[in-house]
């Protein structure tokens, strides 16, 4: 590169930096010095030094990215799938889970119910799981069951309930967390019979829940509604039952152990 006049050099930089502003670049904007410098002192000719400016500034827009769908998708927690403990996972989950570690299940549109006692990693899981789908590219909702019922209902009221669907209907994953913990109204199972169906067969909802599917009509009081439901999720789903020890009994009793 030819040599340029320390003063024009700083309006030139001043515009580069204008310029990146503007066109939401801030890489650019942030390390036009650092690039620039180590260009001259590698020696990179205008192709090199263009080509590394954009293939920077695309990694950095694409890690941002990844770091908002993960903030939007509402984790209550980070957990990964690499802190799991394979082996004291139940039995079907340890089976299903490099299967499930490639997201084809996403890509195919199929659901995911975990099903089991409290306590045995379903909500780990399906979070790791929701995590990993936000860094491959994917859309994800994590909500818990009564969190949505809730906001179905604000939405109705408000006159806003078409837009929720909308945006609910588009998400690659949603996972609903919970179900089974709190009892549903006539009213309020026929919304979240509604707002699922929405995605069936085309995007991926994954449930978890502390009661296997003949209990179900244990918290919706609508046999009907309750058979219609099932019928809707567990189509071409994968259904792993969770049932184990739970994770936090023992840790409770390590916990005790340790204090006697």
């Amino acid at each position: 590169m030819t040599d340029i006049h320390e003063t024009d050099r700083d309006g030139l930089r001043e515009l580069i930096r204008s310029c990146a502003f503007d066109l939401k670049l801030p890489l650019v904007r942030r390390d036009i010095d650092l690039l620039i410098q180590q260009s001259a002192d590698e020696q990179w000719n205008l192709w090199r030094f263009t080509a590394e400016l954009l293939r920077r500034e695309k990694e950095n827009r694409s890690e941002n990215q990844r770091r908002h769908r993960i903030k939007n998708a509402g984790f209550p927690q980070l957990r990964y799938l690499n802190e799991i403990d394979t082996d004291a996972l139940p039995a079907d989950a340890r089976k299903a889970l490099p299967t499930l570690e490639t997201l084809d299940f996403i890509k195919n549109g199929r659901n995911l119910i975990l099903y089991g006692n409290p306590g045995t990693g379903k909500t780990h899981l399906a979070t790791a799981l929701g995590i990993a789908a936000c860094n491959a590219g994917h859309s994800v909702l994590f909500t818990s069951v009564p969190r949505l019922l809730t906001q179905i209902r604000e939405c109705r009221n408000a006159l806003t309930l078409r837009s929720l669907e909308n945006k609910f209907e588009r998400y690659d994953m949603v996972i609903c967390d919970e179900f089974g913990y709190v009892s549903c109204d006539k009213a309020g199972a026929e919304m979240l019979f509604n707002h699922l169906s929405l995605r069936t067969d085309k995007k991926t909802t994954v449930v978890t829940t502390n009661l296997a599917f003949n209990r179900w009509n244990e918290i919706i009081d609508d046999k009907v509604l309750v058979t219609a439901m099932v019928d809707r999720l567990t189509h071409k789903a994968i259904l792993l039952n969770m049932t184990g020890k739970s994770y936090r009994m023992k840790e409770t009793q390590e916990m005790m152990t340790m204090i006697r």
